[in-house]
């Protein structure tokens, strides 16, 4: 055995494979090929003289000998990169985070947030997804997001959760749809515009309707809740809506509820990351996210 040979990049590349389950899921974390991590994993094989992974299917799974090292690998890593963060250069934290969120949350709690770790952590660079939430889970289990904020309870083995509270949801309409409704046009003319089917908010909208007593066979699906709330405006349906997207607009009176529209239940929030994360910056950042209240807009 050569562990004279064993670089760091070595362990850090067999930890992402561990994690994501491919090479190439490890490859785009770590900013480099699929043929590089293949090599370093090679390389590292040879010194340590036994294979670490086996192919099943389209992912990579550990061998006895390859999850030994993993286990007993992880809790260094995170101690070393805790070290480098606090010692000599490595004062300042460095890197790129990758944030995903929903409409809602960037429309709320986001835009403080994101001035926040941009103040503190002025040497870490942000890229931000705006996505539903159903892709925003696919993303980070893949490894290509580091924390999401996503409607709804995110129920899933290798996700860390906590909760950043709820927002209100309201039916709307527009003025003139709602008279027309009030002189015998009827709720059930109007087109229903709710997000795709794979958001949290769907079923709360099909619940919704359903108690009001309104007819579903014209439900119409957006994936952007900007712009059905633009459609609505205009006249061309009924909506279901978080009440902090819309409250300018029913302040200036472009929005109102619909008659006989039933309380709807609020849709809670939470921010996620991988539950095998040990990167000390990532921790931190979500230890803040953790902190924050959905319904507070301008907190930093």
């Amino acid at each position: 055995m050569s562990i004279t040979r064993i670089a760091f990049y070595h362990i850090e590349t067999v930890l992402w494979i561990a994690r994501l389950g491919t090479f190439g899921a490890a490859a785009e974390r770590l900013k480099t090929t699929q043929p590089a991590i293949s090599a370093r994993v090679k390389e590292l094989e040879h010194h340590l003289g036994t294979r670490l992974f086996r192919r099943e299917g389209r992912s990579m799974t550990l061998t006895p000998a390859g999850r030994q090292l993993v286990r007993e690998s992880e809790p260094l890593m995170a101690r070393f990169m805790g070290i480098f963060q606090t010692t000599g250069e490595g004062t300042e934290a460095h890197g790129i985070v990758r944030i995903g969120a929903g409409e809602i949350a960037a429309a709320s709690c986001l835009p403080g947030f994101v001035a926040g770790l941009q103040r503190d952590f002025p040497n870490v660079s942000l890229e931000i997804e705006i996505a539903l939430t159903a892709d925003l889970i696919q993303q980070i289990l893949s490894g290509k997001t580091d924390l999401v904020f996503g409607a709804g309870r995110i129920a899933h083995p290798a996700l860390k959760t906590r909760s950043i509270g709820t927002v209100d949801l309201q039916l709307l309409a527009s003025p003139a749809s709602v008279a027309a409704m009030k002189v015998g046009a009827g709720k059930d003319h109007f087109p229903i515009w709710s997000l795709s089917s794979h958001s949290p908010l769907y079923q709360i909208m099909k619940n919704a309707i359903s108690a009001s007593g309104m007819a579903t066979r014209s439900v119409n699906l957006c994936n952007n809740a900007r712009m059905m709330i633009d459609i609505v405006i205009a006249g061309n349906g009924i909506g279901i809506f978080p009440h902090s997207m819309v409250q300018r607009q029913l302040e200036d009176g472009m929005l109102v509820q619909v008659p006989g529209a039933t309380d709807i239940a609020p849709v809670e929030f939470q921010v996620a990351i991988r539950a095998g994360e040990t990167d000390p910056l990532i921790m931190d950042i979500f230890e803040r996210a953790s902190q924050l209240d959905i319904r507070a807009p301008h907190a930093a």
